[in-house]
């Protein structure tokens, strides 16, 4: 019964795989060297490669990520290090604080850090409030150095993910490795460099290439910064010749090579190793209590950072309560006019229940799925289960935007896929796309559950006449189910807050979900971005208490959900 199963799901998975994920690729794949007469080519990919606008764009793109990447492991580290470690004042508040950056998308952050830092924004005004400007001063900071500006919301909003993943490598690592160090004469940053580092490498790998990928195709932030020196800008540009124009095709061939490379040569420097510790029970490890003084400055580097984190929120939440904001330090009025009128749009009214609507599908699809992916993968001895554990996770090193892409070209008239076409109705394509993005959380999620729970409570329900599979649903799924339960609330939210499909599939407004609805009322004039900004508070309050009852349920495991 359990094989028959195991390969009904091996089966299931790799077709749904098949059709919905490698397929999409290899349309991309076709239209970049598939000329119009159906022959081979290369000159599309030639031209790409020589034209100076795509050059730079993908220079952009890659130096971006790697700028990103950079600035939020250097956020996230000391703090995982200190949390993992140490005892200091407000501890357990300030490490669910540090999560904050988590429940707002980063380019509807980027609509918050605009009014702060922009040429007639907060910081602006408070410099000329304090006398150290004149009146009538104006200064862009972002317009100085856009790539910065989009390098740096983006990494205070993403380094969560690699804390996450870091104080989970930490919280793994017998402290007896580090004493037995310390004895030979190895201690402080060395001893941090030459043991604790490279014990962290997979972790850090798992939380950076997240990170890295996610930026290197990240869209909604350029086009908020209008930084359009960026390929995912360049490919979402060229969608609207998608029919004639070879070169988006092209472009997202290069772009999917590039992370494709990308993640096989930081795998193999960085995510290969892994280290056989004892049980932490052999040791006397623990957080240590600090004096005084160093207990508070660990209470202020965790607090400084979070300030420094929320300004976007604090940007967006002020905009949403504002009526108007023009060269002050806080916005002239406050209403709640914004959350009526945005609550009340007739854009956004449907873009809340689409966006209900596909998440919810999604996540059911991920949850079947990725619960039957985790138990052929842990629980049996299946030929070829590492290859469907492979293809679960796949999806977190492809670029959304090439996901988004691939589906767009697949449903193009006069191909097979042609009756999913969004032009029309793009219901069916998103929640396939959300599902496929979102699948790889659900799948490690349960994994984990499985893995940590005794096999031999299935094997007595078995000798009771129980059969495998039942035994699984009746006895192991009820102790996992607080795995199951934060898998499938991060796969809802994150569909919920979805970008690249969303921009890209979603082409009328009755289809529009809501991140498309904030993208569309920003770019209104008039009331466009204090409605977008309340929309985007809305989706702050939803994701954060998603966030926090996920924090409640796995704790320290939180960060397993994001390793590849």
């Amino acid at each position: 019964m359990s094989k028959s199963f195991a390969r009904v799901v091996f089966a299931v998975t790799t077709a749904f795989f098949a059709v919905f994920f490698l397929w999409p690729v290899l349309q991309i794949l076709k239209g970049g060297f598939i000329d119009a007469d159906g022959h081979l080519t290369f000159a599309f990919l030639a031209a790409v490669l020589v034209n100076p606008l795509y050059l730079g764009g993908l220079r952009n793109s890659f130096l971006l990520a790697v700028a990103t990447t950079a600035l939020a492991l250097l956020v996230a580290l000391p703090l995982a290090f200190v949390f993992d470690r140490y005892r200091y004042p407000g501890k357990g508040l300030l490490a669910s604080l540090v999560l904050i950056p988590m429940i707002l998308p980063p380019f509807v952050g980027a609509i918050g850090i605009k009014q702060i830092f922009g040429q007639y924004g907060a910081l602006n005004a408070l410099l000329i409030a304090v006398g150290a400007r004149p009146p009538g001063w104006t200064f862009d900071w972002f317009a100085v150095s856009q790539f910065w500006g989009v390098a740096l919301v983006e990494a205070l909003s993403l380094y969560p993910i690699i804390y996450l993943n870091a104080v989970a490598a930490l919280a793994n690592i017998d402290p007896a490795m580090e004493e037995a160090a310390e004895n030979l004469g190895c201690t402080g940053l060395r001893r941090f460099w030459r043991i604790t580092l490279p014990l962290m490498k997979p972790g850090l790998f798992a939380g950076g290439t997240i990170v890295f990928v996610w930026t290197f195709t990240e869209l909604g932030v350029p086009l908020i910064f209008d930084y359009a020196r960026v390929t995912s800008v360049q490919i979402y540009h060229g969608l609207k010749d998608i029919g004639d124009n070879p070169f988006p095709y092209a472009l997202v061939v290069i772009m999917l090579a590039s992370t494709v490379l990308i993640y096989a040569l930081g795998k193999g420097l960085f995510g290969r190793d892994s280290y056989a510790m004892m049980a932490k029970a052999t040791s006397t490890g623990g957080a240590k209590t600090l004096p005084p003084l160093r207990a508070w400055f660990c209470t202020a580097l965790f607090a400084g950072v979070t300030l420094v984190a929320i300004l976007p929120h604090l940007g967006v939440v002020l905009v949403a309560f504002s009526s108007s904001w023009h060269a002050t330090v806080l916005p002239h009025h406050l209403t709640l006019d914004n959350f009526r009128m945005a609550l009340g749009h007739d854009l956004t009214v449907s873009a809340i229940a689409n966006s209900l609507k596909y998440a919810s599908v999604s996540t059911v699809v991920d949850l079947v799925l990725g619960i039957a992916i985790a138990y052929v993968v842990v629980r049996t001895r299946l030929a070829g289960r590492q290859v469907l554990d492979f293809l679960a996770m796949l999806p977190l090193a492809v670029p959304g935007l090439v996901l988004a892409f691939g589906f767009l070209a697949m449903s193009q008239d006069g191909r097979l896929f042609a009756f999913l076409n969004p032009v029309d109705n793009p219901t069916t394509l998103l929640i396939i796309a959300y599902s496929v993005r979102r699948l790889p959380y659900v799948v490690r999620s349960a994994a984990a559950g499985f893995q940590q729970t005794s096999e031999t409570l299935e094997e007595a329900a078995q000798n009771l006449g129980c059969p495998p599979l039942k035994a699984a649903i009746k006895v192991t799924l009820p102790l996992i189910m607080a795995n199951l339960i934060a898998g499938g609330l991060l796969a809802f939210a994150f569909a919920m807050l979805e970008v690249s499909d969303s921009l890209v599939l979603a082409q009328k407004q009755v289809f529009y979900p809501v991140t498309k609805a904030i993208f569309e009322l920003f770019q209104l004039l008039g009331d466009g971005r204090f409605l977008a900004s309340a929309l985007g508070v809305w989706a702050m309050v939803f994701l954060g208490v998603t966030i926090t009852g996920m924090s409640l349920l796995l704790g320290k495991k939180l960060g397993a959900i994001f390793r590849v």
